[in-house]
């Protein structure tokens, strides 16, 4: 029973760092999208803007709950819940050597929660019975599903090289040479499948606010909001772990890891202060015509390396 307690007191923390993590890395962004732009940025609460974030979240919670009269009730107060719950939950299959789960099939359980996502989003933008909403909503699942086919083709060629799905056996096989090395045109393919997939600038079609007002959670407002807008930065800072560990050396009990966390969540940031917003129709060419093939292509090279190497050593 310890060990259980153990476990569940290890979770408990996680998330709870995770969510302090998501806090400041919004007002990393408000910060660098201000020096971008030049300007300061959040600067008058506390010390250099430090607390703004909870400030934030206390006005977000504490605002009145509004909610269509037409829309669909249940589903549209509990989508947001669960989007926030997958967020969280995908960030089980964190490589901790202490006392927390050990998931042989971690990699399959990532792309299960992630395309559990799909219809959390889905949900939010038919149940608020808007047609902004709606089309916000299936503009994101036709955009996540198509990024996570090349996603996961991108994820088997690593896979095939370490013949494991475990993110333990990341740091092993990276000890003489990152991936990023071995795999530099799948690294950058994955940086643009991380962004198509959070739904972040340049591919932020979900909530274009020129054309859609806010996307699929226009009709949202204080905590309904807090929470859609808490998994969406949950999911950046989980996608920026994973790049670390499965490109950049892994590494998880050194400061050196969280360094290269913080860059990868920068990148995030810094495309959102430079890129403009690309066409639809642009964005789905790139995911079938450009990633498909090229994670293909890799794939059969990863295969053949491994079939090679095999022959080699026997």
């Amino acid at each position: 029973m310890s060990d259980f307690f153990t476990i569940i007191l290890g979770s408990l923390i996680l998330i709870i760092m995770v969510l302090v993590g998501v806090a400041f890395l919004t007002l990393m962004e408000r910060k660098v999208l201000g020096y971008i732009q030049i300007r300061k940025g959040p600067n008058k609460v506390g010390f250099c803007g430090v607390p703004q974030p909870f400030c934030d979240a206390i006005k977000l919670f504490t605002k009145e709950q509004t909610y269509p009269i037409m829309s669909n009730y249940l589903s549209y107060y509990m989508s947001p819940i669960i989007s926030l719950f997958l967020s969280l939950l995908v960030w089980m299959i964190f490589p901790y050597l202490t006392n927390l789960y050990n998931f042989n099939l971690g990699l399959l359980f990532f792309l299960c929660c992630t395309s559990m996502g799909v219809y959390t989003v889905m949900i939010a933008g038919w149940s608020s019975n808007s047609n902004y909403a709606l089309l916000g909503g299936l503009r994101a699942v036709a955009q996540t599903i198509s990024y996570e086919v090349s996603m996961a083709l991108l994820m088997l060629s690593l896979v095939f090289m370490i013949g494991s799905f475990n993110l333990f056996d990341f740091e092993f096989y990276q000890d003489y040479i990152w991936f990023i090395f071995m795999f530099f045109p799948i690294s950058l393919a994955w940086v643009t499948s991380m962004l198509a997939e959070t739904n972040r600038t340049p591919f932020d079609f979900a909530e274009g606010e020129s054309e859609l007002v806010s996307g699929f959670n226009v009709e949202y407002s204080s905590g309904g909001f807090a929470l859609i807008f808490l998994a969406e930065y949950a999911s950046i800072l989980f996608m920026s772990m994973l790049y670390s560990v499965m490109f950049l050396g892994s590494g998880v009990f050194s400061f050196i890891f969280f360094l290269k966390l913080v860059f990868t969540s920068f990148l995030f940031i810094w495309a959102r202060g430079t890129l403009p917003r690309y066409r639809y129709d642009k964005l789905m060419y790139l995911a079938w015509k450009s990633y498909l093939p090229l994670a293909l292509n890799f794939l059969f090279f990863a295969f053949g390396f491994k079939l090679f190497m095999w022959g080699y050593m026997l």
